[in-house]
Order: C-alpha cells, then structure tokens, then sequence
C-alpha cells in the first residue's frame, strides 16, 4: 500500500532502490515530491539530486554512474529515473538504446549512500521480463494505481484530516460526485473547504454544495438528469452557464455522446450479471462513472438510447456541416431528450 511506504518515507526509513508505478498522475508526483523534501535538504539539490529521462535521450548507464557517485556535502544522493520503457511491453522507440548490464550489476549491489527511484507511469508492467522480474525483487514497490470509489473516500478523508479539520461522511460523498474522481482536482477543492472550515473545522455538505466548483463531466450529468426528469429550464440554465465558461457546444456535445453510450454499454452488461466494478473494468472506466451512469440506464429502454446516440451523431454532423448555430443543436437536443424516456 503506497500510504505505508509514504509513513516510512516521512520517518525516513528509505529503501535503496523504489519502483513507482501506475496510472495515477496525482501519485506519483506526491511520491516524488515527498522523497524529495525527506531525502535531502534544499540547499543540497544542485549536487546531489540527479533526474533522467530515458525517453528524452539519458541512458541507464549515466542513471548508474550517477547512483554510484558519492554525495557532496551531504549524507545521501537523490537518482530519479523516468520512463523506463524496457520494464513494458510497449514498442515505442526510445531515443537512446539502453544496455542493461551496468542496472543488474547494481541492483546485485546497491550504494547505501544512495536512493534510486525508477518512476514508471505505466498500468502494467511486462512480467515475463527479467529485468522488471530483477528490479520489483530487488525494489520497494510502490503502486500509483487508479483508485476504486471506496479507496477515494479514503484518500479524501486522510487529505482532509492532514488539513487539520474533519468532514461529513455525506460531504465527502457530495465532494466526489461534483468535482470527480481527478485527484489533482480533488486535492485543489479540499484545501478550499479546509480553509474555509478553518473556524468550525468541520467540512459539511452544505459547505461543498456552496464552494466546490462541479467538473464538466458533472455538469453534463446533471444535463441529463434534468432533461429527463422533465427540468428542461433547470438542463438549459446549466448548459447555458457552461457556454458562459467558454466551454465549446461541439465539445459538450461529444461528452454527452461519450455518456450516453456509457449508460448504453452499463445498461447491457448489468442486464448480462455483471456488477458495476466487473463493468468498470470490462469497459476501463472509473468505477463511480459505472455508478452515475447506471442510474440513468434505469430510465431508457435499449431502443430509446439507440435513437439518442443516432440523434447526437446528427447533431455532430449539423454542426460540422450546415451553418446551423451550434449552440441551438445542443438546446434542440436537450429539449426532446426529456420526453425519450
């Protein structure tokens, strides 16, 4: 679990060699982030902290010379290597051909005066590889995986608690479901409720719904939630705030086709026994998108979504094509839509 090798990190108990690896962008930049103000002080960075990109044209054996080079003026040097390609499957050509010899012949033998981390930004690494079997043997793994709803519901309550204030169960639910499961997103709203809870520091649900600003995702959800339940004044209010934000028809258009065939997709795989985590896996989607859209594959019967995405699939051709006014396409749509259940 990532938040145990973090608390040791913090009590600097550093291994010699981590693997990062994952698809959570947020993650990783605080892993590095927090190796890097626990490992070794400001003042010493210039000598002692060395970053490599192996996609950018370094080589593993400059990331070694530079691992095996004792530190100056201080206790411990900082390696970072990134994007090693050769732990994947992946057939992209790196810019450098990367000889592995001199990174077997040190993980055999690590410098304990120094912290290697290979950052590897990647879903999967290739098991059947020696080298990445060599490395995760020889490594403090640390896993950046995309978080499941209930891992979110924690990170959020651990975030908020390291703001020093406490929130409601219900306002951590309400904070999910309007700024998304984008940990950079939702990192950016805690702090903004933390500060404002300063004085009660207490985060309520009232206190979300008046501060966290609702990602566009969120907001074409409500779209159609509203035109739905016949609140077709409510869907043009938020489409017309969005339009306000300079958000373009043509993209809100193709948010509302990625969640339409979403609720299509969800609504025929639960129909088959699947549940909403087996969907969100089979489709590669977040689990609490799964959850969203299965409350509006209640509402459509399988021909009704068949029209729907027909009808959107027009509306993207009358916009590219005619010189019908694109924003009228999208209010056409979201008038018949409250009548398609």
């Amino acid at each position: 679990m990532i938040v145990k090798e973090w608390t040791a990190i913090k009590q600097k108990k550093f291994a010699p060699v981590y693997l990062v690896y994952g698809d959570e962008p947020f993650l990783i930049k605080e892993t590095k982030q927090l190796l890097l103000s626990s490992s070794i002080l400001e003042n010493e960075m210039d000598f002692n902290f060395s970053s490599h990109d192996l996609e950018d044209g370094s080589t593993i054996e400059q990331a070694m010379e530079d691992a095996e080079t004792f530190p100056f003026m201080g206790e411990r040097r900082l390696v970072f290597v990134h994007n090693p390609l050769f732990l994947t499957t992946e057939k992209k050509k790196e810019k450098a051909d990367q000889n592995l010899n001199s990174l077997e012949t040190y993980l055999a033998s690590p410098a304990p005066y120094t912290i290697l981390v290979f950052i590897a930004p990647y879903e999967k690494l290739d098991e059947r590889k020696k080298i990445t079997k060599l490395l995760k043997k020889h490594s403090t793994v640390l896993e950046a995986k995309k978080l499941k709803e209930h891992d979110i519901r924690t990170w959020v309550k651990q975030r908020v608690n390291q703001t020093g204030v406490q929130i409601e169960d219900e306002a951590v639910s309400r904070v999910i479901e309007l700024a998304g499961t984008n940990l950079f997103l939702l990192s950016g709203e805690i702090d903004k409720l933390a500060l404002y809870a300063l004085e009660t520091s207490l985060i309520t649900v009232e206190m979300v719904d008046q501060l966290t600003a609702r990602s566009i995702e969120q907001n074409v959800f409500d779209l159609i939630d509203r035109a739905v339940h016949n609140k077709i004044d409510e869907a043009l209010r938020l489409y017309y705030d969005l339009l306000k934000q300079k958000e373009e028809p043509l993209k809100i258009l193709a948010l509302l086709a990625g969640q339409f065939r979403l609720i299509y997709q969800v609504k025929n795989l639960t129909a088959k026994g699947y549940g909403q985590q087996q969907i969100a896996a089979q489709l590669k989607v977040h689990p609490f998108r799964v959850k969203l859209a299965s409350k509006h594959a209640q509402v459509f019967t399988n021909p009704k979504l068949s029209s729907i995405m027909l009808a959107l699939a027009e509306s993207d051709l009358e916009m590219k094509s005619s010189g019908f006014k694109k924003e009228m396409s999208i209010e056409l749509f979201l008038t018949k839509l409250q009548n398609s259940q």
